[in-house]
């Protein structure tokens, strides 16, 4: 096995700066496909205009022809002026429950994720967060670049180093504290991937429309664990974009995100053998440490193309 990965390794794994642009957009054109690229963001104002104005300014207005032909950012119920700000922006802004309005909406990133299938047509679809800081197009066109000259290759994550405050490739503590060892042990062929966590990643719709999505934190280990068994290895590949910078989450944000990871896993290892489905954790209190418990994202959307409305479409 661990001549696999490393053949893998070699095989399926670039930088950004291997493919450049012009290149990008000569496959682009030759191939006819389109791309649309998806912003899930809950609360992201102070971040979102900023990753919008780039993709707009790098990859579609500042090009003879755009790479990217549809962006698009699903707010999954901001409180704040997530919305205003990326319509401001230029990006299309489509509300998580608007989108497929018969099917009530639960939380989660993985449900908006899914229900962007629905507000997106692009024959590519690349996922960015949208919590993103010292955002770089090529986070974008780095994932883009092995869809549009790799014909086999059809599931792209982005890998890069998450620093953690002044602490270099300290981030992605639920990586290594999770994912990683759950991949090395159950599923080694995807011990290669530097960023299994990681939020930008792009994939051929062909592929999306036939994975179920857990609705929560759970949605990128399932979606790569469900793809290696779906195409195999050599469809999947990754691409070095840098450096990422974001906002990180508290400790207790953080077991939770572990405990939804973990359940993803334990469902794909043996739907038979279920666990209790939530997570107690402990917070100081004026009479001492009071437990608080969050359920556990368990539920999963199916295979969009199960789903009546883009089965609909999709004939259209």
């Amino acid at each position: 096995m661990l001549e696999e990965v490393e053949r893998w390794l070699a095989d399926r794994s670039w930088s950004a700066a291997d493919r450049p642009l012009d290149q990008l957009l000569d496959r682009k054109r030759a191939s006819g496909a389109t791309v649309s690229v998806v912003l899930p963001a809950l609360d992201e104002e102070a971040t979102v205009g900023a990753i919008v104005e780039v993709i707009r300014r790098d990859l579609i207005e500042g090009l003879p022809t755009p790479l990217v032909d549809e962006l698009v950012v699903v707010d999954s119920g901001s409180s704040d002026r997530t919305a205003e700000v990326a319509a401001k922006a230029g990006a299309r802004v489509a509300h998580r429950d608007e989108i497929l309005p018969r099917l009530p909406a639960v939380p989660g990133k993985g449900e908006v994720l899914w229900r962007s299938l629905l507000a997106t047509t692009g024959d590519i679809v690349c996922f960015v967060d949208a919590d993103l800081r010292d955002f770089s197009s090529t986070f974008v066109s780095g994932i883009l670049g092995p869809l549009l000259t790799e014909p086999d290759v059809q599931f792209v994550k982005a890998m890069y180093d998450r620093p953690l405050g002044d602490a270099p490739g300290q981030g992605g503590r639920v990586t290594e504290l999770v994912a990683r060892p759950l991949l090395n042990l159950h599923w080694p062929q995807l011990a290669g991937f530097v960023q299994p966590l990681g939020g930008e990643y792009a994939v051929r719709r062909s592929l999306l429309e036939r994975l179920p999505f857990p609705v929560g934190y759970g949605v990128e280990l399932g979606l790569l664990v469900d793809a290696l068994h779906t195409v195999g290895l050599d469809a999947l590949a990754q691409v070095d974009v840098g450096v990422r910078v974001h906002r990180h989450q508290d400790g207790q944000a953080l077991g939770r995100m572990a405990a939804a990871i973990y359940r993803t896993a334990q469902l794909r290892l043996s739907r038979g053998h279920l666990i209790r489905p939530v997570l107690t954790q402990f917070e100081r209190g004026p009479d001492g440490f009071v437990p608080r418990t969050h359920a556990v994202d368990t539920e999963e959307r199916p295979p969009m193309l199960e789903v009546r409305e883009y089965a609909i479409r999709r004939v259209a």
